[in-house]
């Protein structure tokens, strides 16, 4: 291959995306076993490669040389091979900072605290010092430095005042696990994970609904990404390419997610929505109803609100991994917090706000099935909607207005 990635498990990236919106060059994945490493290496058979988990570390040693990003940073994510020798950089560093600006987080003067002692790792500390850190230390299951403390002691880190996440937990496909708890954690304020699918993690989900600043990590990829592509083409990039892909990503693989009442319109402008943008339409109930093999109604009859909610939220944690969707809720989905949580992993979720008097008894739907219930329902739910809602769009005019507003996030 002339340019690619490499690593163990490429499943997850992004990668090729991104350097197709820079260059008509073609961009190969390829995993690698680790046994497979060093022959890849000296066979020289490519121009330039990303290196990602878990051989940016291993692959110093097979290279002839080491540019001065590599060596402050001791990990290497990009290798040029220069008429045959093999040079590795890194541009991990470039992305942290990028991203720290990004998620508007000042490292000066702040206690750092990174999970993990990778590449990723080795990346993040560089940058955190010379982002005016005032001590940064790896956290890890078992400790090989004096740098190092024990994940299990959280009294010798408690203090940290900005946290990053280095390691895969809580990358695609384990995307429900998280590395930490916050609550140990009194004096965070901010914090940021390298991962970037699922484009929220748990950990960073935590941090928002702490009212902490927090980020993923696809900011990092994309900025990462450019700088290798400088060092592949020897030619800089407009200051703007990283700010104009990370938007085109970001709206490319996030789901629009609709709540809002019944007979606001969700399904239809799902469909709609869907079907313009060339996208999959899922709509939550559906899929409930498919688990269960059962209507909707007959599951109320028979399992009663409870039952349905919990096979509500079954049903939307089976699909929240999803990317590139357009899903239509149930009226009561966001009323628990945990399907917003999963909603939000890689999606914006969208209020379609509908006036009273526009919306609709449904006769085949108990907790709304006449007039009286529906407004009582509106009352009670309303907030809940705002609270979940990251985006209100007015559903009370025609449709293509209502469908121009959303194309803005896709």
């Amino acid at each position: 291959m002339e340019f690619g990635l490499i690593g163990e498990h490429l499943g997850h990236s992004f990668s090729k995306e991104i350097h197709g919106m820079l260059s008509p060059e073609p961009y190969t994945l390829q995993e690698l076993r680790p046994e497979e490493l060093a022959n890849f290496l000296k066979a020289r058979e490519f121009r330039g490669i990303n290196v990602t988990i878990p051989y940016k570390k291993s692959v110093m040693q097979l290279l002839d040389e080491l540019a001065p990003s590599a060596l402050k940073t001791g990990a290497v994510n990009a290798i040029v091979n220069y008429g045959g020798a093999l040079t590795g950089h890194n541009t991990d560093y470039d992305g942290f900072i990028a991203l720290a600006k990004h998620a508007g987080i000042d490292f000066s003067g702040a206690k750092v605290a990174i999970l993990g002692s990778g590449g990723a790792a080795n990346a993040v500390a560089a940058a955190a010092r010379d982002m005016g850190a005032a001590s940064v230390c790896y956290v890890v299951r078992t400790v090989r430095s004096q740098e190092q403390v024990p994940i299990q002691r959280s009294e010798l880190w408690s203090d940290c005042e900005v946290l990053v996440n280095a390691t895969p937990v809580g990358m695609y496909p384990n995307w429900k696990d998280s590395p930490v708890l916050l609550d140990a954690l009194p004096r965070l304020r901010g914090v940021l994970d390298c991962i970037y699918n699922p484009i929220r993690t748990h950990l960073v989900l935590d941090a928002q609904e702490r009212s902490i600043p927090a980020e993923g990590g696809l900011y990092m990829l994309v900025v990462q990404a450019v700088r290798a592509r400088e060092l592949f083409d020897s030619r800089d990039y407009p200051a703007e390419s990283s700010e104009q892909i990370y938007s085109r990503i970001l709206r490319s693989k996030r789901n629009i997610v609709l709540c809002g009442m019944p007979s606001s319109g969700k399904s239809t402008v799902g469909r709609a929505l869907a079907e313009r943008n060339g996208r999959r339409f899922i709509d939550i109930d559906e899929v409930i109803a498919t688990q269960a093999d059962m209507e909707i109604p007959e599951i109320f009859a028979r399992e009663g609100e409870e039952g349905f909610r919990a096979r509500e939220t079954a049903a939307i944690e089976s699909v929240a991994a999803e990317q590139s969707a357009i899903f239509a809720t149930g009226g009561g989905a966001v009323l628990r917090q945990e399907n917003v949580r999963l909603l939000r992993h890689n999606g914006i979720i969208c209020l379609l706000q509908r006036d009273l008097q526009l919306l609709q008894p449904t006769p085949d739907r108990p907790l709304s099935s006449d007039r009286a219930a529906l407004q009582a329902m509106y009352e009670r739910r309303l907030p809940a909607y705002l609270k979940a809602a990251e985006m209100v769009i007015d559903n009370n005019g025609p449709l293509e207005r209502t469908l121009a507003e959303l194309e803005k996030l896709c």
